[in-house]
This record gives C-alpha cells, structure tokens and sequence, in this order.
C-alpha cells in the first residue's frame, strides 16, 4: 500500500509491548523479534502464509522463552509487536538490511522500492516508537537503581544457507564478557550442551544494536541470547529453556 494511504494510527499500533513493569529483578529482557504480525497498511508484503511463519518474519519460539523468564525472574520485558519485515528494530535504520529486500533466499516483493517517504514513515512509527519506549522504561529503572543488566532473548535456524549449525545456544556479547562468561559457565556445566560463543552471530554481524544502544551506552553489561528454534517449539520447550536459563542470569546478575 503506498505511503499516505492510511493515518498513522491507522497504519501502524504500538510496536512495543511492555510485560511486568514493576518486576523486582534488576534485569531487563528484550525481545525485538518477537511478532510476525504485519499492520493492515502493509498487506502481506507479497508472502504467503508459510513465509510469514517462518523464521524470515520473526524469531520462533523467543517470545515464549522471554515471558517464561520475565515470570521466573520477576524481570519486566520489552517486546516488539510488529514483524521485523516491516523493518528490523535489531538493525540501525540507514543499515543496507534495516528494510529487507530479500531474507536469505526469500525475495521480500512489498519492500522493493520503496520511496524515502515510505522508510521515513517507517523508521517513526516503527523503529523509533520501539527504541524510545525502552530508553524512557531503561532510564526510569537506572535512576531508581533497578537496572544492572540488559538482556536480549533470539531464536536461530539449525541450517543457514545449506550450512547446519552445531549449537544449542549462543551467547552474543561484545567488549563487556562478564554476563556472558558467567553464563557459559553454568551452562557447561551440561557436558552434552553445545554453547557458542558468539556464534551462530557476533556484534560483527551487526546484530548488536540494541544492546549497543541501550545497554553499552548506559555501561550496563549486555547479553544477547540465541536459542535454536528447533528446541524451542512448544510451550513445554519454552518453558525448559527458560528454567534452564533463569538461575543462570539470576546468579550472573548478584556478581555485577
């Protein structure tokens, strides 16, 4: 649908969702891939009803883990409603991949071309709308001395590009280690458990931006977790991961 087309309010409801604000963890969890849903104003970007369910459109199965733990950790969470075809809230806006053209293989018809009134409109209503809600929550929080950590909750394929990935889990981080080690300690503590370092992504793949944003610029430790989407399809799943993660980001969070 062309740019004007809609009102505002009409074309795009509120991209962030915020879950357990007055949680008493010092954690905040984010989930910016949460949502495959598509405003009205945007059709079906010319996709059917397979790619709009897979992992082109969202990050399967990484809302469920988030909402597992913001309960267990008694952490408030962030999360984005709106697909990351419209455009992706992990990716600064003037990205080449902010606005995707093709994901992976899949060519993405309803973003090709698009005027510079269109991505204006959608880097406000979509982008900004997301990143200025959690700066507003994340500075109320740290003001009150209830913020010592920013963690971001993702799924991953089992095989890009024809390439099968080995882990079970990935932790990303960047210059700031310690939540990440602290983590990876716990976890290898399952001998059977296959743990990336940064890996299947890294901040060198630019995946990094939120925590860049709103973590590192605010000197909190960062840590974007990655969970294969293949273990993490139902709910008993979800909820596993999330007990397996919970005391870990607990534990890891007092040593801050």
């Amino acid at each position: 649908m062309a740019f004007g087309q809609e009102s505002a309010a009409q074309a795009v409801a509120p991209v962030a969702r915020i879950e357990n604000p007055e949680g008493g963890s010092p954690i905040l969890l984010i989930c910016e891939h949460a949502s495959n849903h598509l405003p009205a104003r945007y059709g079906t970007l010319g996709l059917g009803p397979a790619e709009l369910e897979s992992h082109i459109a969202w990050d399967p199965g990484a809302l469920g883990v988030a909402k597992e733990l913001a309960h267990l950790l008694d952490a408030p969470l962030i999360h984005a409603a709106v697909s990351r075809l419209v455009l992706d809230l992990n990716r600064e806006p003037s990205a080449p991949d902010s606005i995707c053209t093709i994901s992976e293989r899949t060519p993405i018809p309803g973003n090709l071309d698009l005027d510079e009134a269109e991505r204006t409109f959608r880097v406000r209503e979509v982008y900004d709308a997301f990143h200025d809600a959690i700066d507003v929550f994340a500075d109320a929080r740290k003001a009150a001395g209830q913020l010592a950590a920013i963690v971001s909750i993702h799924s991953f394929t089992p095989v890009y590009r024809d390439v099968s990935r080995p882990w079970q889990i990935g932790l990303i981080f960047d210059r700031d280690e310690r939540y990440a080690r602290s983590v990876e300690a716990g976890l290898k503590r399952d001998p059977a458990l296959a743990v990336g370092m940064n890996e299947p992504y890294s901040p060198a793949d630019r995946v990094f931006h939120t925590l860049e944003r709103h973590a590192e610029r605010r000197g909190l430790p960062p840590l974007m977790i990655e969970i294969r989407n293949d273990l993490i399809r139902t709910q008993d799943e979800q909820a596993l991961w999330a007990r397996r993660l919970a005391p870990l980001l607990r534990e890891g969070a007092r040593t801050l």
